[in-house]
């Protein structure tokens, strides 16, 4: 079956849906794996294309919540595990290590299957394996199989990378940006809702209860999905895993914008990684010394900030996503400045910062993001799993290189570090304009209008015809779902060959 007949957003309306036009009965199934049967509103017909609205994209961003918290519950309780398990605070330090060897595992080989099997059926797979997987960490009184399982919960924790190319399918183009940034919200408010809920619970009873608590949150979720969640056929049937694999490794080296994207990703999550790893020692040291607890609250301070997010995809839904990015990273420069200038002086510097890292990396990804899944629509989950590595990458680089130059050369020295790969990212996004044809390495083609809206109508004139002719991404958004199929599809058959 050719690539495109499947290739195609539930939301848009389109009559000219090349889905519409195909007979495999497969396309539309009536079971989960074969015996669990569908709810039949939730069923797939491509002349009825679902309604991707607020309490399903809401719903979406709970899911994530409560299934990346998974990675982040360990952390604060470390020092128990060492107490309960009687090892020291080195060896217990690899159970976090493992959960995020097992995430990268995951990101790696899981979830690009988005693009090949039933995304429905995928996400009540991984949730029931991670709520499986978290019975055995709140019982098991053995630290190897705990360490084992620590790895295998990592692999199967990557449900929110499932659901953020498929959000990106059922929202109409207008709505995309809000409807990721609603996704992505979820998962970063799971990660630092993870690290307050954990350490409360653990500083006031055992921490077995942190794992129980997960369970049920998990089974929830479970459930939820099982009667929220809509089905969706599966892309690319003629396409096999491996090839989905190196496929999703072209376009890491051969598309330029998946590249420019993927180096500021790097360096805008090790400087934010960075600046929440070093801020514990910050706090801690003079002239502060702050205690745990009050240093925690400062978490709470950036969940404002991941709050606000699905304000900003609104605001990204009516610019040129690059525009946004732009804002974003001087935003995220501006804010970095205040903290080299005076982090490390007065704390109302550092609650600016936190509130506003925050808001600005959520900008910054949402806008990235919404580019980078707009080359493809039948390869949404590989090109978002190379997003997500980059961000990982960018992870491991900040804790690393954050920590030893602050340990070395002080606060201010590890601020102007991260200024530096603010002004880095800066200088890389200027390489290819908001227009700049997607084949083009550098490039400023196709002037500097910001307004979507604005475009729209010029193409509607007639009068933006050079544009469209460049396919820059803002064509690759407003195209009619069957012609855009028909362009990405024969663009991307070396890729996918």
């Amino acid at each position: 079956m050719d690539t495109s007949s499947v290739d195609t957003r539930v939301g848009t309306s389109s009559s000219e849906t090349l889905v519409d036009k195909v007979e495999d009965e497969r396309l539309v199934p009536s079971t989960d794996f074969g015996f669990l049967p569908v709810p039949k509103r939730l069923r797939y017909d491509p002349n009825k294309p679902f309604h991707f609205g607020l309490l399903l994209n809401a719903s979406f961003g709970f899911a994530s919540t409560f299934t990346v918290a998974n990675l982040y519950y360990c952390q604060p309780l470390l020092i128990e595990f060492s107490k309960s398990f009687d090892i020291t605070y080195d060896e217990v330090a690899l159970i976090a290590t493992l959960i995020q060897a097992g995430y990268a595992t995951g990101l790696m080989l899981i979830s690009p299957l988005g693009d090949l099997v039933r995304r429905r059926q995928l996400v009540l797979l991984l949730v029931f394996a991670s709520t499986t997987l978290t019975i055995g960490l709140a019982i098991t009184p053995n630290l190897r199989a705990f360490e084992a399982i620590c790895f295998l919960i990592g692999v199967v924790n990557v449900t929110p990378q499932i659901l953020m190319p498929l959000a990106a399918d059922l929202a109409t183009p207008e709505r995309r940006a809000s409807a990721l940034s609603m996704v992505l919200s979820g998962l970063l408010f799971g990660v630092l809702i993870a690290r307050v809920l954990a350490g409360v619970i653990g500083n006031f009873n055992t921490w077995r209860i942190v794992y129980y608590m997960a369970i049920g949150v998990q089974c929830f979720v479970l459930v939820g999905a099982y009667f929220i969640l809509p089905d969706y056929p599966a892309k690319n049937h003629d396409l096999t895993y491996f090839k989905i694999m190196f496929s999703m490794a072209k376009y890491a080296v051969t598309e330029p914008l998946v590249i420019q994207t993927a180096f500021i990703n790097v360096a805008s999550s090790a400087c934010y990684t960075a600046f929440w790893v070093t801020l514990t020692f910050l706090l801690g040291g003079a002239p502060y010394h702050y205690s745990t607890l009050d240093i925690g609250l400062f978490g709470l301070v950036g969940i404002l900030g991941v709050l606000v997010g699905p304000f900003i995809g609104r605001l990204i839904d009516r610019l040129i996503p690059w525009y946004a990015t732009l804002v974003a990273t001087f935003l995220l420069l501006a804010f970095q400045a205040v903290q080299a200038a005076a982090g490390g002086i007065n704390v109302s510097a550092v609650v600016i910062v936190c509130f506003g890292l925050d808001l600005s990396r959520q900008m910054q990804q949402v806008s990235l993001a919404t580019r980078v899944l707009s080359i493809s629509t039948a390869a949404r989950a590989r090109l978002n799993a190379i997003l997500i590595l980059s961000s990982f990458i960018g992870q491991v680089v900040g804790s690393s290189i954050g920590t030893e130059v602050f340990v070395r050369h002080g606060w201010r020295a590890c601020a102007l570090l991260m200024l530096s790969l603010y002004g880095f990212q800066l200088a890389m996004l200027l390489l290819r304009g908001p227009h700049c044809p997607r084949t083009h390495w550098f490039g400023w083609a196709g002037g500097f209008e910001a307004r979507k809206s604005v475009l729209k109508a010029r193409e509607k004139d007639g009068v933006f015809s050079e544009v469209n002719q460049t396919d820059s991404s803002l064509q690759a958004e407003k195209k009619t779902e069957g012609s855009l199929d028909q362009t990405t599809a024969s663009r991307d058959a070396p890729n996918d060959a």
